[in-house]
């Protein structure tokens, strides 16, 4: 078995519009309670799959200031420079990292040979 994807994100220019938006649209409950400078909040995938059926946490957010939107997916490895330096080596470009987002959580940024960006994270708690 490859890599798992372990984690979502949706960025944007104004973080709580999005989080009501996709509440709304897919009766996803999101936590904003983290508190932190960051205007993000948590989909937990336990709590947001239909029964029966598993379902990948996420985060919705605003995006920093110079930083554009996205939607993206992390995926986890077990070394995020080892895995941003083969992303180059296949054609892609590293966007951001390694870097350390939380205690126990690294993730990096890369772009594919075609402009998508995908993430990697670390994750040792």
């Amino acid at each position: 078995m490859g890599q798992p994807v372990l984690h979502f994100e949706i960025l944007g220019r104004d973080g709580a519009a999005l989080r009501a938006y996709y509440a709304e649209l897919f009766d996803w409950k999101i936590d904003t309670q983290g508190g932190g400078p960051v205007d993000y909040g948590i989909v937990d995938g336990r709590d947001n799959g239909s029964e029966g059926n598993m379902s990948i946490g996420g985060g919705i957010g605003g995006a920093p200031e110079g930083y554009g939107g996205h939607v993206t997916f992390y995926v986890g490895v077990p070394d995020v420079e080892a895995a941003l330096q083969k992303a180059e080596k296949l054609g892609g470009s590293r966007m951001m990292g390694p870097e350390t987002v939380m205690e126990g959580i690294e993730i990096g940024q890369f772009t594919d040979p075609e402009g998508h960006l995908v993430g990697v994270v670390k994750v040792t708690m």
